[in-house]
């Protein structure tokens, strides 16, 4: 309630509709007595060079994934999106399985109670993942285990059952603070407490407006979604590959040029992030977010862009300069200016 007091949830309202539903399980869904918490890794298997995606421990001659995606985002011209989205949709793949665990629960016991939550619901996901043993509290907010980092999912079981509670770990973040000091946008306000309003996640995914200009240079080559946080935690060294095919890199949205991926029309858009949680943006978003991307591309100074490169930037920039949409349009002026 204090988060909301603050308005750090930005524009996202749905955040602030059902009030203490949220904190209460059994005012959300009547008869809980019990929330089953779980989690899923999402790492891909596989990284942009079709090599398998390796943390700690890898075989020789194999690439950490973070060094990975560190050199992406040095790559001025290429967009970078999230590690989670360039797969299916985890929404689809996560509640199916949950469901799934239900059916065998049930054919276990006999019928019961239950309702699947995955990000879907007003759902305290992080804090029944905390209480339930799953993990720990992050400074970013995201919850890390000692043994896989943070690079998963979580979805959520409510039941009748009265289940034996498990116990909550203890936090392991010390007096580390890299994933503060690492926020492109300074959102990680303090420990433990992220202003939404100023994370690229929120800004290239929720936010429904124009960008703030001031955070537009911030934002750099990312165009859905943020890992920073992340890549710098430490934990993370254990993250865990997938083990589904479901979560593989699709090339269409990984390691492309910004100038290919803005040239997408809306029928493109839909063919290439059909099932993938891209889609929910939309198209006018999305070029929103690859013309600030393009923008920051053309600021980045002739060391690292010759000027043939600056100009196809420019030429692709220009082509849209009489978009249909002013949120487009701003955001393509924008860019432009940057150039000069």
């Amino acid at each position: 309630m204090q988060w909301l007091a603050q308005g750090f949830h930005g524009a996202m309202d749905y955040m602030a509709a059902h009030g203490l539903k949220r904190a209460r399980p059994a005012e959300l869904v009547p008869g809980t007595v019990s929330v089953i918490t779980a989690r899923m890794d999402y790492l891909p298997r596989m990284d942009a060079g079709g090599l398998p995606a390796q943390g700690e421990g890898g075989n020789e001659g194999e690439q950490d994934w973070r060094a990975v995606e560190w050199a992406r985002l040095a790559r001025p011209q290429e967009g970078v999106v999230s590690l989670y989205a360039r797969g299916r949709d985890y929404h689809k793949v996560l509640r199916a399985r949950l469901q799934k665990l239900c059916d065998r629960i049930a054919a276990a016991i006999g019928p019961f109670g239950h309702r699947v939550f995955t990000d879907s619901a007003p759902v305290l996901e992080a804090a029944l993942a905390e209480r339930s043993g799953l993990g720990w509290r992050g400074k970013h907010t995201l919850v890390i285990d000692r043994a896989v980092g943070s690079m998963f999912f979580l979805g959520e079981i409510y039941t009748d059952l009265a289940l034996p509670p498990t116990q909550p770990v203890h936090e392991h973040c010390g007096t580390c603070s890299a994933c503060l000091s690492a926020c492109p946008t300074g959102a990680i306000v303090a420990p433990y407490r992220l202003d939404a309003r100023r994370c690229i996640s929120y800004l290239t995914i929720e936010h429904p407006g124009a960008i703030p200009p001031e955070l537009r240079p911030l934002l750099g080559n990312r165009i859905y979604g943020c890992d920073d946080c992340q890549l710098v935690c430490p934990w993370n060294k254990f993250a865990q590959r997938s083990s589904l095919p479901d979560f593989d890199a699709r090339a269409e949205l990984t390691g492309q040029p910004l100038v290919q991926l803005f040239a997408w029309d809306e029928a493109t858009f839909l063919r290439h992030t059909e099932g993938a949680p891209i889609r929910r943006i939309g198209h006018e978003r999305w070029l929103r977010n690859i013309a600030v991307a393009l923008g920051n591309a053309l600021r980045s100074g002739h060391a690292l862009l010759t000027e043939e490169e600056r100009a196809v930037l420019r030429a692709a920039l220009q082509a849209r300069a009489g978009h249909t949409s002013p949120l487009v349009r701003e955001h393509v002026v924008w860019a432009l200016a940057q150039g000069d």
